[in-house]
């Protein structure tokens, strides 16, 4: 086994061995292991006081900052009031000090009672209630021994629980499915009640002993639940469904929210009323003694639970699933299913080395929903450049929120009159205009990244950073918006740089002070207080004594959609994997401009599909020449979308390919920002055709996404392409999202 210990932030414990229930498809009473004959009825004094010690070392050992307790059984409440008081007491008590303590018990509801609420109120013990839809479906299997209906009870029970001074306790209700039930009827019942949740569970079964199939359907239940999930989404989806959530959780590359699917380790444990720790409870499905350890409370910590062999096997994410499982393009979403269901007494994959029996019912489940929810899962911004654009500009306007929060008064007067002034900016259109064309700027994304670097790492400089970046971004924003206001602007080594503008020169080298900043006509005047002798400086394309702007490029065939600007001047660029170069001289900056001019001549005779491509709207392309690069070979960094870095003197056939690679891999780094396109958990690995190597899957999806770029431009290219495809399009790491990033690479190839 590999990887570290899973530490357990979820326990089961049995308080109670019987049940006042006959339920036929209970998987304690009726299934393979029948080991709750031999236990105690009831958990013990010694047990509570052992459990609740050796679980606050285990949350204290690993520094949990919370652990789930579930009271379970059984039927917990037989357990009795006083004996459920004691439990939750010993828990409190050891818990206090050392990690939050979440409570719940899972019932079946007959003897729930104000005199038990009461107790949960005082110790917030949230409660979930088994009930299996309307009454015909409930009592298909939760009856009492003798055949009496148990649903007029359990509808008592949830009433009661629904009352407004028992409200916040309600965690929702869990629904064995049957195939046989009605989905809509079973929907129905339940939403009529307005839980909280909804979390439908499929009956344990294993290859030994297989899920019923009245009609041979081998994916029956994603039939059942997929009725359920068009039930509803016409509802409104008014209750969250868990089984739904974890599905669309997981195509968006997110974690699954059940043990049930996905690939996350197991971190639950089983508690036993004489106290001893097993593993998870659905095992009893499998065998006599599957969930057994050989550990119990008094003799063992946790940890030796954890680094039991069979719970290790539920750690392993990827590696834990059959092999059938790892070719799966769904195994992200399904897990390979349940670990118990995976079971078989016989053949090539005797043990847990299976598909889920319920395999071709998870996949097309799976399936299913992503197929019926594909407006709700795609980020627009993989398909519309605006709409990148938008995410990207929302990104950046969320850092700074996130700044301005986390400074909570630590920056001083500067910071506050600043943004009072960002308020004003924001009160006119032209403000708003000028303020969004300064965010827009990759630059300001590595400013806001630093000033938060240096905050949450406490240095001094932190304050100064956030006030001296967020005055400088004012001023050149109120310049472009043309608005008459005058912004106290900080300068260092003589110069003071305006993002988007230039660089003006106000004092001798090495000095360094503030100057008021304020537009006038087509630029601004700059002095060092008002009403002294300001210096006037004009936006132009040209350089003028002590000036120099940002330098824009028009190219054959008219300019990139933003333009293309090359900024050699703004103090944060410095934010490559290559250092920047320093400022150009004019002849520098020519040949780089008549290198650039060719380049994209080359662009438009070889790949004019992709000359729209080289900006992907309004904003500006931004190249920042760097030192060290390798010719052909662009740098994305810890900037905002729109940068490239790329070599001082590139020649103009290498500069071509430098700037498709550039776009491409800054585009692709933009769309990883604002949505997931593959999941990152788990051994992904794939082999690059033109590389013969194996690759992380994101770096193999960041390549091809890159390479496209580059067949159109030079047919060499090409090779390998469509096989890197197909093995894009079958991977199981893509999610909704992704999967549309591809199908569009594969239509632009």
């Amino acid at each position: 086994m590999t990887g570290p210990l899973v530490p357990f932030r979820e326990v089961v414990l049995k308080v109670h061995s019987r049940c006042d229930l006959a339920c036929d498809h209970c998987y304690v009473y009726e299934h393979a292991d029948q080991s709750w004959r031999t236990r105690p009825k009831t958990i013990s004094d010694e047990v509570i006081f052992r459990t609740a010690q050796r679980l606050a070392e285990h949350a204290k050992t690993h520094a949990l900052p919370s652990v789930s307790v579930i009271l379970h059984g059984g039927e917990p409440l037989l357990a009795g009031p006083a004996r459920l008081r004691r439990i939750c007491e010993e828990l409190t008590a050891a818990f206090d000090g050392v990690a939050a303590l979440d409570l719940r018990i899972h019932t079946n509801g007959l003897q729930l009672s104000p005199r038990y609420l009461d107790l949960f109120s005082e110790y917030d013990v949230k409660v979930g209630i088994s009930l299996d839809g309307d009454r015909a479906a409930n009592d298909r299997h939760r009856r009492f021994a003798d055949g009496r209906s148990s649903h007029p009870l359990v509808l008592k029970a949830v009433e009661l629980l629904r009352q407004e001074r028992y409200r916040h306790l309600n965690l929702g209700l869990l629904c064995t499915i049957d195939i046989a039930n009605d989905p809509v009827a079973v929907l129905d019942a339940l939403t009529e009640l307005e839980p909280p949740l909804i979390d439908f569970l499929l009956p344990h079964a294993t290859w030994d002993d297989p899920p019923a199939r009245p009609d041979g359907s081998p994916t029956a239940y994603a039939d059942w639940l997929l009725a359920v999930f068009d039930r509803w989404q016409e509802q409104g989806r008014p209750v969250p469904v868990r089984i739904f959530s974890s599905v669309a959780s997981t195509l968006n590359g997110g974690p699954s929210l059940t043990e049930s699917l996905g690939l996350a380790p197991t971190d639950l444990v089983v508690v036993e009323t004489d106290g001893r720790l097993e593993q998870v409870d659905s095992l009893k499905s499998a065998y006599e003694g599957a969930a057994a350890t050989g550990f119990d409370v008094f003799a063992n910590a946790f940890d030796e639970v954890a680094a039991h062999p069979g719970v290790r096997a539920r750690q392993l994410g990827l590696e834990g699933v059959s092999e059938t499982c790892r070719r799966c393009p769904v195994v992200r979403s399904c897990g390979g299913g349940l670990y118990t269901h995976r079971y078989s007494s016989a053949g090539d994959g005797e043990g847990f080395d299976n598909p889920s029996v319920y395999c071709h019912d998870l996949a097309a489940l799976v399936r299913g929903i992503e197929a019926r929810t594909p407006a709700d899962t795609v980020a627009p911004a993989v398909a519309d450049p605006v709409e990148l654009l938008a995410a990207q500009e929302d990104l950046t306007r969320t850092l700074l929120a996130r700044l301005h929060a986390d400074l909570d008064g630590l920056g001083g007067e500067r910071w506050a009159a600043a943004w009072e002034l960002a308020a004003v900016l924001e009160g006119s259109e032209e403000g708003v205009r000028g303020l969004d064309g300064v965010l827009a700027h990759p630059y300001t994304r590595t400013w806001l990244l630093d000033a938060l670097d240096a905050l949450h790492e406490a240095r001094p400089e932190a304050a100064s950073v956030a006030a001296d970046g967020l005055q400088t971004l004012l001023a050149a924003a109120a310049v472009r918006a043309g608005l008459d206001l005058r912004v106290p602007v900080p300068y260092r080594d003589g110069g003071l740089v305006l993002p988007t503008l230039g660089r003006l020169t106000v004092a001798g080298p090495g000095e360094r002070g503030t100057v008021l900043v304020r537009p006038a006509g087509d630029g601004f005047l700059a002095g060092p207080a008002a009403g002294t002798a300001e210096r006037r400086v004009r936006r132009s394309a040209e350089a003028g004594p002590g000036w120099l702007p940002v330098r824009a490029f028009a190219l054959p065939g008219g300019p990139f959609p933003g333009g293309l600007v090359i900024d050699d001047l703004d103090p944060y660029r410095d934010c490559f994997g290559a250092p920047a170069a320093p400022t150009l001289d004019a002849a520098g900056a020519g040949r780089l401009g008549d290198a650039l001019t060719e380049a994209w001549a080359l662009i438009e005779e070889r790949a004019p599909a992709h000359v729209a491509g080289c900006a992907d709207g309004p904003l500006p392309l931004t190249l920042t020449p760097l030192t060290g690069l390798a010719p052909g070979e662009p740098s994305v960094g810890r900037h905002g979308y729109g940068a490239i870095g790329v070599g001082a003197d590139e020649e103009a056939g290498t500069l071509a390919l430098t700037l498709l690679r550039g776009v491409r891999r800054a585009r692709f780094r933009a769309l990883v920002d604002v949505t997931d396109l593959y999941a990152a958990d788990g051994s992904w690995e794939h082999r690059m055709p033109w590389q013969d190597e194996l690759v992380p899957f994101s770096g193999m999806l960041a390549d091809v996404h890159e390479r496209l770029a580059l067949a159109a431009f030079d047919s060499r290219f090409r090779d390998g392409v469509p096989q890197a495809l197909d093995t894009l399009e079958g991977a199981a790491e893509l999610t909704v999202g992704g999967k549309r990033l591809v199908a569009l690479m594969r239509k632009e190839f």
